[in-house]
């Protein structure tokens, strides 16, 4: 199976929608700082043009960013962002478009900075499944800088989405903010699946997904998840031992495979107790459990909540 098996299987699972909320267009100095998300939502920044360092103070997290890379804090961390140059900046002013884009701008006369900023939102509860498997940053790049003038990177495609973006939050074409929405949902998918390729990912599911050898084992419990799937399997899917195939699992994942395939059962669990006709019997057995009591711990372990008050919530459309 290849990474786009395992991609799609996932956010088929989990709904995500993107939303732009402002083109920053500024000339240096300047410095731009946002609050921790809500736990359902990742914040994504694309550089259009210029260049811009993101600080993550709770880690230590700096990174340079230049034109055509693009930022997700999947862990939805509070973040500074700023033209590094450590003078004061000066006042920003904004306006709205007709469609609701806010547009952000200064008066610098330094570097000038285009950069358009906004929320990925998770449907709830697979706001856990994301942070606990998706590293607290992820950044992917559509230019590498390998000499002065820059080479375009092998993904073409995901440049051209970039310069897209551009030209759709300019603010001036009909349906241009529906459009850069539709964008804004498929930028995720993007991003994730070029950092699966990348291998810049230490640890996590985009790690796992980029590791030749461990790549089968993901893609089955993707695509079968209520299979009963055991260790002996899995590992032979990927032609290893039991033993190597857990350690080098562990030392990719962070996390063991049964940990993998526990989350992803019940992220399937929580979409089919939406339905008024699937009693939890039921979805215990179309998730892989014979045992209704064994599904409804594990279900209350990894959601915080148990099947029945996670159908109540749901069907008060939390």
């Amino acid at each position: 199976m290849s990474h786009v098996d395992w991609l799609s299987h996932l956010l088929q699972m989990i709904t995500i929608t993107g939303r732009p909320e402002v083109r920053c267009t500024y000339g240096a100095p300047w410095r731009v700082a946002w609050d921790q998300a809500a736990a359902h939502e990742i914040p994504y920044h694309v550089v259009l043009k210029g260049r811009a360092i993101i600080e993550d103070p709770e880690t230590g997290m700096a990174k340079d960013l230049v034109a055509g890379d693009i930022v997700l804090l999947p862990h939805g961390s509070a973040h500074v962002l700023h033209d590094g140059s450590g003078n004061e900046p000066g006042p920003t002013r904004e306006r709205q478009d007709f469609a609701g884009l806010t547009f952000s701008e200064n008066d610098g006369a330094g570097e000038p900075l285009d950069m358009l900023c906004g929320r990925f939102f998770i449907g709830p509860p697979h706001d856990r499944l994301i942070h606990n498997y998706l590293p607290t940053n992820l950044v992917v790049r559509t230019v590498v800088d390998d000499d002065e003038t820059g080479v375009e990177a092998a993904s073409n495609h995901l440049a051209n989405f970039v310069r897209l973006m551009r030209e759709e939050s300019s603010g001036d074409k009909v349906g241009g903010y529906a459009i850069l929405n539709a964008l804004s949902s498929a930028l995720f998918t993007i991003v994730l699946r070029e950092a699966s390729k990348s291998g810049q990912a230490p640890t996590g599911l985009l790690a796992l997904a980029g590791h030749p050898r461990l790549a089968p084992a993901i893609s089955a419990m993707f695509s079968e998840p209520a299979r009963p799937w055991n260790l002996p399997e899995l590992a032979a899917l990927c032609n290893m031992s039991r033993a190597t195939f857990m350690r080098h699992f562990q030392e990719t994942l962070g996390r063991s495979a049964v940990d993998l395939l526990t989350d992803i059962r019940m992220s399937h669990a929580a979409n089919e107790l939406k339905k008024p006709t699937m009693t939890t019997e039921a979805v215990a057995e179309a998730v892989g459990y014979q045992s209704v009591s064994s599904f409804r711990r594990l279900f209350a372990d990894r959601m915080g909540m148990t099947p029945g008050e996670w159908r109540r919530l749901a069907r008060h459309g939390r």
